[in-house]
């Protein structure tokens, strides 16, 4: 795994990888899921394959506790068999639609707060939404740099390193170059 592809933002390393993100030791992994948290497909199977049947047990036990997730919102659960130790199950935007691009920033705020509620120092996060949910990729790399530069510029919080992460080296390269231009402006 090439670790020499990242920035810094204030304390957080930001890295760009391209890998799968089940086997990354990081403490927290984030799932981009449906809102019945179904890990069937996309990243969200690769996941439930690689932590075992408890992640879709506790994420049946979260949905008939607190109902179906909603877009920009979250649900934590164990890793399950992983190496991380919790799994931020979010929910991403479905296509090219109006307002999609404010699910991606509520789930940015939202995992960000869960992460400092739960003390996690590294994530890996993947490119929520645009697989088989169909978001562009060039507006998920636009929300993600902005998010992300906006809430990393005066951050105490506990997070020290963020993985961006993806099997497709296409969407890596684009969200690091994006990030390049964007802090050394």
């Amino acid at each position: 795994m090439d670790l020499s592809n990242s920035i810094r933002l204030g304390n957080v390393e930001i890295y760009f990888l391209v890998a799968d993100i089940t086997k990354l030791e990081v403490d927290a992994i984030v799932n981009a899921a449906n809102s019945h948290l179904k890990h069937g497909g996309g990243v969200a199977g690769a996941i439930s394959r690689a932590g075992g049947p408890e992640i879709q047990k506790e994420s049946d036990e979260y949905v008939r506790k607190y109902g179906p997730v909603e877009p920009g919102g979250v649900a934590v659960t164990s890793a399950g068999k992983m190496k991380a130790k919790y799994i931020i199950h979010t929910v991403g935007p479905i296509g090219d639609k109006e307002g999609n691009d404010e699910i991606i920033k509520k789930a940015f705020e939202n995992i960000f707060s869960k992460v400092d509620e739960f003390k996690i120092e590294s994530i890996a996060i993947p490119f929520i939404g645009t697989g088989i949910f169909g978001y562009p990729v060039e507006k998920f790399v636009r929300v993600c740099v902005n998010e992300t530069c906006k809430l990393f510029a005066n951050y105490s919080g506990s997070i020290r390193k963020v993985f961006f992460c993806d099997i497709d080296s296409h969407k890596v390269t684009l969200l690091q170059s994006e990030f390049q231009k964007t802090t050394l402006n």
